[in-house]
């Protein structure tokens, strides 16, 4: 066709013209129609909206107090909604409040506020609301669900409070044990351990806030282990090879087991930043209280003669069945101290062993510590995602619990014994906030280990939970 004769058919024909002109844009830009319409009609009236909005929200509201993260409190308050008609639904979680927002049938908006008055783990109330959340998806009445949700908000904790204290001392057992120690200085670091959190739950009793608390804990600790070489002095064998640093490193770890640094790194991650912020400040806040209470018993045992030299260097660890072994001890104690049932116990410390295994590998390959950790922890939650997934516990639970063994006690006291015993001396200063410096970058690589491995992890929760599917419809 010649140029006039395309001419004529164009000028006889401008609708080609603007459908060729079309064409050329829609491979530029993104017209308006491509959006689909996603108006969703409500089904519920504003009565029977509210009752699932509350619903959904006090579910949402126990699990944060109780440690779930963020994200998945607020799948879970979406898909509790979900299940009752109620879609779409506005959720906004921070660290002491829920906000969910829909609209009943005649279009009046329906808004719920609960206010989070504090965290305090409990994994057995956790895993009894994930079940109940997957009772609701396939088709709980909504009357039934209201009941169950109030029992299990009103079910006290598992164990009582000699139970609770006993598994924070077996805690320093186990890290004890993990260092090697002669049974002398392990019994010792019981009852330091044991000491101290009867001391944090007497205060808790008297409505004293816990950073206070964590003060407290850390001076009653570091007091007990300055006071150890009375026993030597007392002419027993035993007490001549104490350690007083395992007993304060073993207290340490005690007190960092409830902070939420995972939950922390996973909420930044996730986009929840004002609950992360909150959860980080907390953090700071009682490991700060741990610190001063360690600085006040070790100045007072300076001045009752009792001061304790600096070590040279890192504590070493036992033998490597011991550190399995002590690993092991710590995952059950954190579990029993976050109330976990037998499920959890034992998963916990089976994990405790796969978590260890890989701090150790990464460490015999040339990582060093803080990578080695990370390592472990990567390899502790991605392999417990899959766990918990396949026997319906909480990841949380046993991912704290396997990645504790782990967290730089010994290596926290050092510093600040080192800063301490300085004086004028600037080397000591500057070895001393280098230690604590590298016992930081340990925490923030089991954070990021731990959150990666979550992350990772739930891919393959889906595939699995794909297959389930799967099987079942094969089975009908």
């Amino acid at each position: 066709m010649r140029a006039d004769e395309k001419a004529t058919v164009d000028a006889r024909d401008p609708g080609s013209r603007r459908r060729l002109s079309s064409s050329r844009r829609s491979l530029l830009l993104q017209g308006s129609d491509a959006a689909a319409h996603t108006t969703a009609i409500p089904v519920l009236d504003q009565q029977l909206a509210t009752r699932v909005i509350e619903l959904a929200v006090r579910t949402g509201e126990t699990m944060l107090v109780a440690g779930a993260p963020a994200s998945e409190v607020t799948r879970t308050i979406v898909r509790i909604a979900a299940a009752y008609g109620l879609h779409p639904l506005h959720v906004d979680v921070t660290y002491n409040s829920i906000t969910a927002a829909g609209r009943a049938a005649d279009g009046a908006p329906v808004t719920t506020l609960r206010v989070v008055r504090g965290a305090a783990p409990d994994h057995a109330k956790l895993q009894r609301l994930q079940a109940l959340q997957a009772e609701i998806s396939a088709g709980l009445p909504l009357v039934e669900a209201e009941e169950r949700c109030r029992t299990i908000r009103r079910t006290p904790f598992r164990y009582r409070p000699v139970v609770v204290i006993a598994a924070q001392a077996l805690l320093a057992v186990g890290v004890a044990v993990m260092f090697g120690v002669n049974p002398l200085n392990m019994a010792l670091a019981f009852v330091a351990a044991a000491l101290a959190a009867l001391t944090q739950y007497l205060l808790a009793r008297a409505s004293v806030p816990f950073f206070f608390s964590q003060i407290a804990g850390g001076f009653v600790l570091t007091l007990v282990a300055a006071l150890t070489p009375l026993l030597a002095r007392a002419g027993w064998d035993q007490a001549a090879s104490i350690r007083p640093s395992v007993i304060v490193a073993s207290g340490i770890v005690l007190m960092l087991a409830g902070l939420t640094v995972v939950g922390a790194a996973q909420d930044a991650i996730d986009g929840f930043a004002l609950t992360a912020l909150g959860r980080l400040l907390e953090l700071v806040t009682q490991t700060v209280g741990v610190v001063l209470g360690i600085l006040l018993g070790l100045e007072l045992a300076r001045l009752l003669g009792f001061a304790m030299a600096p070590p040279s260097q890192a504590l070493p660890l036992g033998p490597l069945g011991l550190q399995f072994l002590g690993a092991a001890i710590i995952a059950v104690a954190v579990a029993v101290y976050n109330g976990a049932g037998l499920r959890i116990v034992v998963i916990s410390a089976a994990l405790s062993f796969v978590a260890w295994a890989g701090f150790v590998a990464a460490s015999a390959l040339g990582f060093d510590t803080a990578a080695a950790s990370g390592a472990g922890a990567f390899l502790g939650s991605v392999l417990g995602i899959v766990i918990a997934f396949r026997l319906h516990v909480p990841s949380v639970a046993i991912t704290i619990a396997a990645i504790l063994p782990m967290v730089p006690g010994a290596a926290v006291f050092r510093g600040l014994l080192t800063i301490v015993e300085s004086g004028d001396d600037p080397t000591l200063l500057l070895a001393g906030a280098v230690t604590l410096a590298a016992a930081a970058t340990v925490g923030v690589s089991l954070a990021v280990g731990a959150s990666l491995g979550i992350y990772l992890g739930q891919p393959l929760t889906a595939t699995l939970r794909g297959v389930t599917r799967s099987r079942a419809r094969l089975r009908r």
